[in-house]
């Protein structure tokens, strides 16, 4: 899964590497959680691409209430047109997620590492993700997203089953297309995003509370020794 991320970029790095027409309003944030506003990389039928925050969590069009759990953080690649939760956003509302690294926690024997996982050189990399808009009662809005996952590459296999769906530069034209809703070709799209060449260090505790977002979460650190078990 993936359940927390950072971005650090300025506006003016993340407007150039994603073709903006506008520069978005976004200061680095080291551990960003569900529930917290996330930027999400739309086109519109024009085809202009524009930055804005959503929700982590989606909530769908049907939901009674938003879930204030944030629930569904992720969404499983294996089933997008299948799940009632997603599959109207993978065919109609797709998204990008800037990032410049992503957490997991690896077990360590009845310890749980957190790891900071990134590209050289710290490189801004984009999630697949899908967004919705759900509306209360009187008509206000809320928008949310959901990040696309998927088996974890072998690299980081040893970290955690799961990872992110990374897509590359050239197809974010096809995953964003308003007018693309074949799910075909979407699954297809998907089925070609390949780990980009994450490297990952330990880091500290520090990421395991929310409340804690600043530039100490990234420092690396020795891991903890893994603990055999005794039985």
């Amino acid at each position: 899964m993936c359940g927390r991320f950072t971005l650090t970029s300025t506006p003016e790095e993340l407007a150039r590497r994603f073709g903006l027409a506008a520069r978005p309003v976004h200061t680095a944030r080291y551990n960003i959680a569900p529930g917290q506003p996330v930027l999400a990389v739309r086109s519109d039928d024009a085809g202009a691409r524009r930055a804005a925050p959503v929700r982590w969590g989606l909530v769908p069009a049907w939901s009674a209430a938003p879930d204030p759990g944030a629930r569904w953080i992720n969404a499983r690649v294996e089933t997008l047109s299948e799940k009632p939760a997603f599959r109207d956003a993978f065919r109609a509302r797709r998204c990008l997620v800037p990032a410049d690294a992503f957490y997991e926690w690896a077990d360590h024997g009845g310890f749980r590492q957190p790891y900071r996982i990134s590209l050289p050189g710290g490189a801004l990399f984009a999630f697949a993700g899908l967004w919705e808009r759900w509306r209360d009662p009187q008509g206000a809005a809320l928008e949310s997203c959901a990040i696309v996952t998927t088996d974890a590459s072998p690299g980081l296999r040893a970290l955690h089953d799961r990872m992110p769906v990374v897509l590359p530069d050239a197809d974010f034209a096809e995953w964003l297309a308003p007018a693309q809703q074949d799910v075909a070709a979407l699954h297809a799209l998907l089925g070609r995003a390949r780990d980009p060449g994450f490297l990952h260090h330990a880091v500290s505790e520090r990421v395991n509370s929310v409340s804690h977002d600043d530039p100490a979460c990234a420092v690396p650190v020795a891991p903890a020794p893994r603990q055999e078990s005794l039985f």
